[in-house]
């Protein structure tokens, strides 16, 4: 398999998963994250299936970005894929409590590092004439829950983003896909609730959640389709996961 995929976010969760299933196919590897020594034994795993070039990376910071990108190594620098995975919630208070500190960080990850990863490789990609681009947004983008106030905004961003590629690369054969998971075991609410680990126990007691090997199942399927077909957008949730009635207060609206 002569291809490269760049995945963002790669040191655990989903992006761990993608990075795995992808050695497998023999794809050469590009893999992103903050944390170095994460990246370094995941090269080391992966090194017997395929090639694999890590970057210690913030996708927050857009010159470090823009940097990173021009300057991969030649075997690597032409990108086949880009799979925009880094991304993180924080906090589940109301809006009116919340920290604005939390609120940019989701924003500046979950919003500007989509924006700047993805401007940085899809020049390369119309130039060529070939390419994908993979969104990993959430069902949150979709759907409210409490709590969810800046986290599942910045999501829908990530699903109107991916819709606007689409309409701006048409007429090339880049493809760009959305993919939306529900609830799912990762590393996501040990961040979102910043280490505690009971909290983030809690999430997912007495449920069988979205594993992340499933995401990256997707991952694979949605980029070996055939060239001339493009998958717009993918939705998943467990089978322990759906949508619940309106939500209706009686009384007082103040208390």
């Amino acid at each position: 398999m002569d291809k490269t995929v760049v995945i963002t976010g790669a040191s655990s969760g989903f992006g761990a998963a993608c990075a795995h299933a992808f050695a497998q196919l023999g794809w050469r590897l590009v893999l992103t994250a903050r944390r170095s020594e994460v990246l370094t034994r995941l090269q080391e795993e992966l090194a017997p299936f395929t090639s694999v070039h890590v970057v210690t990376l913030d996708v927050r910071d857009r010159d470090a970005v823009a940097a990173a990108f021009s300057s991969l190594p030649p075997a690597f620098a032409e990108v086949d894929l880009l799979v925009n995975n880094a991304g993180l919630a924080l906090g589940l208070e109301p809006a009116h409590k919340a920290s604005l500190d939390d609120w940019d960080t989701m924003v500046d990850t979950n919003i500007k590092g989509v924006m700047y990863c993805t401007r940085a490789l899809l020049p390369g990609m119309v130039l060529r004439n070939r390419g994908h681009v993979i969104n990993i947004g959430s069902v949150a983008g979709s759907w409210p829950y409490p709590g969810g106030n800046v986290y599942g905004a910045s999501k829908a961003f990530v699903q109107q983003f991916s819709r606007n590629l689409r309409a701006d690369l048409l007429g090339t054969a880049v493809r760009v896909t959305h993919i939306a998971p529900g609830m799912a075991e990762t590393e996501f609410s040990k961040v979102r609730f910043k280490g505690d680990d009971e909290k983030a126990h809690q999430v997912y007691a007495g449920t069988e959640p979205l594993l992340p090997q499933d995401i990256a199942d997707i991952v694979t399927w949605v980029s070996s389709v055939p060239a001339r077909v493009n998958i717009n957008s993918v939705e998943v949730m467990s089978v322990n996961q759906s949508w619940g009635p309106f939500a209706v207060h009686r009384g007082d609206p103040k208390n």
